[in-house]
């Protein structure tokens, strides 16, 4: 359970991160954010506690009781959506390509992976985010010094630039929990969080 993790929101129910148990139970005890329920109820961490007394799953132990693994958390202080540069890192690369060799579309552990450049740069071709895909060892050997038309093999997906955005909550996470639904998907994300008319 301590692996599991859970969506962390600004305070205005915007996604802003994605982290462990361990440090949103810290971040909800400290009072730095609220745990936030399936009615979108907000709790301190007193009040989870409480309620947590009631629940027997989706539960860690703690010195003198259990108490409820948050799935989405706010923060209550926080209302802008952090736009810092994205990092050109073999880890970033991974996410955007969803630790999938970008030529024969298997999804694979991190150690299985390495990275490939599209255009060689034997062949002039830059260490960039529009050149370069994980790729599994295979695939990368088959390909070699060519591009990806000379090897007969075909991209599952052009590289570019990722958004912040896609970093933060990549694809795999989003269906991880019934509770992120409502902050993720486009649908449910745009309806709860569309400024409404005022009367005044």
């Amino acid at each position: 359970m301590l692996n599991a993790h859970v969506l962390v929101l600004n305070r205005n129910f915007q996604p802003v991160s994605v982290i462990g148990v361990r440090r949103a139970l810290c971040m909800l005890y400290v009072g730095v954010a609220r745990a936030l329920d399936g009615q979108f109820r907000q709790f301190d961490y007193q009040s989870w506690r409480a309620i947590s007394a009631e629940l027997h799953d989706d539960t860690v132990g703690t010195l003198n009781r259990r108490i409820k693994i948050p799935r989405v958390v706010v923060l209550q202080v926080y209302d802008r959506v952090p736009m810092g540069r994205i990092r050109f890192s073999r880890h970033n690369i991974f996410v955007r390509d969803d630790h999938t060799c970008q030529y024969c579309g298997r999804r694979l552990a991190r150690k299985e992976l390495n990275l490939d450049h599209v255009v060689p740069r034997s062949r002039g071709g830059k260490t960039a985010w529009e050149n370069v895909v994980a790729s599994c060892i295979d695939c990368n050997f088959r390909k070699g010094g060519r591009t990806p038309a000379e090897a007969a093999m075909k991209l599952v997906r052009a590289p570019r630039r990722p958004r912040w955005s896609e970093l933060i909550h990549p694809p795999r996470l989003r269906a991880q929990y019934r509770e992120w639904i409502p902050f993720l998907d486009p649908v449910d994300a745009s309806y709860w969080n569309t400024e409404l008319d005022s009367d005044e």
